[in-house]
């Protein structure tokens, strides 16, 4: 392995966990628009919507695959996995269907060196057994019909990439759970790229995972992955396709990742090492390994997964990119998260089916990026609509994620319509989003877990500030029963009774699974939050009883019983500065306590209707 990272020495130096961040000087707020957000935020809004409405220009020359010898392939049935627990025949490309990576990855490069334009895959069914790299001034182009199978072998996604890791493949630098790492390519990856785009005709224009279908020669999925589901009282999520106790996965030890910290931190004082590895081997599962690494500053090259490991890579990452456009296409079957820009600037996601309903299948998940629209799509989830992510742990180098503007969007079946972290290390500020349908039409089977979330802790810190919400329609509610969160031994807070992980229209969970770190040192920051006209409808629930929700909104400020670093504590603030306005909730199951509050100042409800009573308060807990 030595010698296989001595070869790409030169590439790894910019590739370093700190050498990634975007050239030129950080996207600081200008006078002028620091003054629109402190007067009114949505003209801020506005000047965003306005700056992406055209993000990227090309030259006009079409590049089609067929002549650069792709071919469509036959389809055959296959019984696959479609959500948590749901399986139905699917197609899938016939054994020996023709492999159009090569074809697909020539006629990218060719226009990239003609000087750019479109690169057109034509209607039918096509196999891809490897990633569709990005490059600049290519947009990538589904006809209408175009049906893309990538395929559903781990070890494709461990050929093309730049870096020889060995018997882990040929990996690429990638960010899991906003952890940076070695890992298996996303179907479509791009790094460091200057305009470019990936649209369709429409959402017959599909990209297809194939997230659930089994792996070649075995009854496991990309799914399957994920392992043992954690959620208290879930609904339609609580189990991953296939796995049983006992198999590997990324929540489960794995052999090959190395008995204690000291063999890959050395430096690392013991008291240290002792904290992040904890009181068991748990922290040797992948999911858990990798954030381990950020604590101790393992730098990049020294965290490989790939092969023989169980992170699933994201559908779309583009890393690094600048002046990006996704555009008119359907994503489904995902193995993990849809679409994942990391420290990219200037990104519009538009008229988007995300479509994937299995483990961690977010729909769009920007990561510390700055100046971002999401308008006109549509998402039915297997965990957060859209959740906008900041960095974790000490990978925290490219600065918050800011500006984003979220209009005009429906949401279906996930975890949270709008969420904001978990991982937020690098912090999140100014996010606009207005004009919203919270749809939830699969409310009877598959609800919406909640509406608006917020979710971070003393290991994931970071700040929320300047985040505005207006005009929501949930016409269906949420989630009708509470899903609790589970407190570390000596909270305050009893065990099983604060819904965080569903049941609330406004969530803010400032002590988001506080078990799943080893290290709780980094308490956050959350202000000047304004929801303003959310209306929220009843459905008949199971019992009979009608009802919107659980609860109208859970405020679950930060828990400083929790930090477990040297003395002398930091100050944990409290949640301040939110206004909830002109909101009507419906009608909450839990009538006696229609909302929970902790470590809360100056929570403002200015003609707030829940349950047909009219609140105007202040509150504080």
């Amino acid at each position: 392995m030595k010698q296989a990272f001595s070869a790409r020495r030169g590439f790894l130096k910019t590739a370093a966990v700190t050498g990634l961040a975007l050239s030129g000087p950080a996207h600081a707020l200008t006078t002028a628009r620091k003054a629109a957000v402190a007067g009114d935020p949505w003209r801020q809004a506005d000047a965003i919507a306005k700056r992406l409405a055209n993000p990227v220009k090309f030259r006009n020359a079409d590049y089609v695959v067929t002549d650069f010898g792709a071919a469509p392939c036959k389809l055959v049935p296959v019984q696959a996995w479609v959500s948590f627990e749901d399986q139905a025949t699917l197609q899938t490309p016939a054994p020996g269907a023709q492999d159009c990576y090569a074809a697909f990855k020539a006629a990218i490069e060719k226009c990239h060196a003609e000087g750019g334009g479109r690169v057109i895959i034509p209607r039918g069914d096509w196999f891809c057994a490897g990633p569709i790299v990005l490059v600049s001034n290519v947009n990538v182009h589904l006809a209408a019909g175009a049906h893309v199978y990538f395929s559903n072998d781990p070890a494709d996604y461990a050929k093309y990439g730049d870096v020889d890791c060995g018997p882990n493949g040929k990996l690429v630098v990638s960010r899991w759970q906003s952890n940076d790492c070695l890992n298996f390519s996303s179907m479509i990856y791009a790094r460091e790229q200057h305009n470019i785009a990936l649209t369709g005709d429409d959402w017959t224009a599909i990209l297809d995972g194939q997230g659930g279908v089994p792996f070649p020669g075995r009854a496991d999925c990309w799914w399957t992955w994920k392992g043992k589901n954690a959620t208290i009282n879930s609904v339609a999520q609580d189990k991953s396709p296939n796995y049983v106790p006992g198999k590997l996965a990324q929540n489960q030890v794995n052999a090959l990742n190395p008995t204690s910290l000291a063999d890959v931190a050395p430096g690392l004082p013991d008291a240290q090492r002792v904290l992040i590895q904890g009181a068991d081997d748990k922290w040797r599962a992948d999911d858990a390994y990798l954030p381990a690494l950020s604590e101790a500053g393992v730098p990049l090259a020294q965290r490989v997964f790939g092969l023989g490991h169980y992170l699933r890579p994201p559908m779309i990452q583009l890393i690094g990119c600048t002046d990006v456009l996704l555009q008119g296409y359907q994503v489904t079957h995902t193995p993990f998260w849809q679409h994942h820009p990391v420290a990219c600037r200037n990104v519009a996601i538009r008229n988007v089916h995300a479509n994937s309903l299995g483990p961690n299948s977010d729909g769009f998940d920007p990561e510390s990026c700055d100046t971002v629209l999401v308008e006109g799509c549509q998402f039915n989830t297997g965990d957060d609509c859209i959740a906008i992510k900041a960095g974790k742990n000490r990978d925290t180098q490219y600065g918050p994620s800011r500006n984003i503007v979220i209009q005009k969007c429906t949401m279906q079946s996930g975890h949270g319509a709008v969420t904001l972290g978990s991982e937020m290390a690098g912090g999140i500020e100014n996010v606009y989003a207005r004009d919203l349908v919270f749809e939830n039409m699969n409310w009877a089977t598959n609800p919406l877990n909640t509406a608006i979330r917020l979710k971070t802790n003393m290991n994931r810190g970071g700040f929320l500030r300047n985040f505005y919400v207006h005009n929501v329609s949930i016409p269906n509610g949420v989630q009708t029963s509470p899903s609790f969160y589970g407190p570390l031994p000596g909270s305050p807070i009893e065990p099983k009774t604060v819904a965080a992980a569903a049941g609330a229209v406004v969530t803010f969970d400032c002590d988001y699974t506080p078990r799943a770190d080893n290290v709780r040192v980094r308490p956050p920051e959350v202000r000047n939050v304004h929801i303003s006209k959310v209306t929220v409808g009843n459905v008949k629930t199971k019992s009979g009883a009608t009802a919107s929700c659980y609860q109208a909104f859970v405020i679950l400020g930060p828990v400083a019983s929790d930090y477990n670093g040297p003395a002398p504590a930091p100050t944990v603030l409290p949640v301040r500065d939110v206004t909830i306005a002109d909101c009507d909730f419906g009608t909450p199951a839990n009538a006696t306590h229609p909302w929970y509050t902790y470590h809360v100042r100056g929570l403002k409800l200015a003609n707030v209707v829940i349950g047909g009573k009219r609140y105007d308060t202040t509150l504080s807990a």
